[in-house]
């Protein structure tokens, strides 16, 4: 599948207790931690061309209630970095704040999964080119792809192809999709997976989350059709050299 929206590499920083850690499969018991700071690591991706990051609060993932609008403000104000941030979103108080210290997309995952009307009233007033669903997923013993939600310790009724197709028919634009099974395993994207999301709603941008472990990793994504990738563990590890991965990006917009 050839890919047709302009292609963008996202750096991921998840933040928990104030720091840069990775998760295992979204377990958080089995956390890595790193050594700079998150605004540091961000300032560190800036400088080597980013045009985007990617920022998690996995504490608010877990309980809601976003921790991190003074680290946006920082990024936003030393960085020309555009900011995709979320974790803990609640309402839309909530996604205006992010929005007003600087975010320039917000991502929506538990309430995208619970709530779907909500969210959509939501992007359809804010703007949908301002929202990312994230729907993170992972296979069932039947086969059928899941949505865990709360910070992946619970599992919601409805699957992700239902999902799609409601957002996709709705008008949204962004949707950051990650097989759980890959996160932090750095095992490579699961390729068929974005392949079947994009079967499904290929009016999706759809950004890739989950194993990327190299450039060819990221290059195979976006072959497979999809417009981002979220690089996490393999970018920290420094496994995974940033300004190769950007030289696959589209010309900037």
């Amino acid at each position: 599948m050839t890919w047709a929206a302009p292609f963008r590499v996202l750096p991921a920083i998840d933040v928990r207790d104030g720091r840069v850690v990775r998760l295992l499969q979204g377990d958080y018991d089995r956390e890595t931690r790193y050594p700079s700071t998150p605004l540091e690591t961000a300032q560190r991706h800036a400088e080597a061309g980013a045009r985007w990051l990617h920022l998690v609060d996995l504490d608010a993932a877990r309980v809601g209630g976003y921790t991190l609008l003074p680290l946006l403000e920082a990024i936003k104000a030393t960085t020309a970095l555009k900011v995709q941030t979320g974790g803990g979103v609640r309402d839309r108080d909530g996604i205006a704040a992010m929005l007003a210290a600087g975010a320039d997309r917000v991502v929506i995952g538990s309430l995208a999964v619970s709530e779907p009307e909500r969210v959509i009233d939501w992007a359809t007033q804010l703007g949908t080119d301002r929202v990312t669903v994230a729907l993170d997923t992972r296979r069932d013993d039947a086969g059928r792809w899941r949505l865990p939600i709360s910070g992946w310790t619970a599992t919601a009724e409805a699957g992700l192809d239902t999902l799609l197709r409601r957002y996709a028919d709705a008008g949204l634009r962004h949707l950051l999709c990650t097989d759980i099974d890959r996160d932090g395993t750095l095992r490579g994207p699961n390729l068929g997976l974005y392949r079947h999301v994009l079967e499904i709603a290929p009016e999706l941008r759809l950004q890739a989350s989950g194993g990327i472990r190299d450039v060819e990793d990221v290059r195979a994504a976006r072959e497979a059709g999809c417009s981002g990738a979220v690089l996490g563990k393999a970018l920290l590890d420094g496994r995974l050299d940033l300004p190769a991965a950007l030289a696959l990006e589209a010309p900037p917009c």
